[in-house]
């Protein structure tokens, strides 16, 4: 692969899809900031104002906080499970990407009950943990290397 560092050499060949997976996440934060910026209009909720008595502007706030909270978290299970698993790991992060989505649009609606529509991230939440423990247990030896042992070149 000309043009790339030596650590990039290194990654599994379709690691690529975990980055663009990674930079997915980065539209779909922007889009929820967004949202919260167009309510605080709408609302009338100025800064530094976090919440509003008004249930509708709340919902859209917390749909765009409660991604906060779990984003650390979502993207470390992606970029180390993605080293052993890069395909399995972007479509788990495709997967809880969309269902962030549908959990901010029912959420949206002003009826906390419907940002269980976004429920089917807790699939992708499940494969992306499953996927950095195995990397963590081959990494340590707990399971022995085969097929996803890694190239060896660092």
């Amino acid at each position: 692969m000309a043009g790339l560092s030596k650590f990039a050499e290194c990654l599994p060949q379709n690691y690529g899809y975990v980055i663009l997976t990674g930079l997915g996440s980065t539209f779909v934060n922007m889009w929820l900031a967004i949202n919260v910026g167009r309510a605080r209009k709408q609302y009338e909720v100025a800064y530094p104002e976090m919440y509003s008595t008004n249930k509708t502007f709340n919902c859209i706030q917390r749909a765009h906080q409660n991604y906060l909270e779990g984003y650390p978290q979502f993207l470390f299970l992606l970029l180390v499970g993605g080293l052993q698993y890069p395909k399995t790991t972007a479509g788990a992060g495709l997967l809880y990407l969309l269902g962030r989505i549908a959990y901010a649009k029912g959420y949206y609606t002003g009826d906390p009950e419907k940002r269980r529509w976004g429920a089917f991230m807790h699939i992708a939440d499940l494969v992306l943990l499953g996927n950095a423990i195995s990397f963590g247990c081959h990494l340590v030896g707990w399971v022995p290397r085969g097929r996803f042992g890694g190239s060896g070149c660092c």
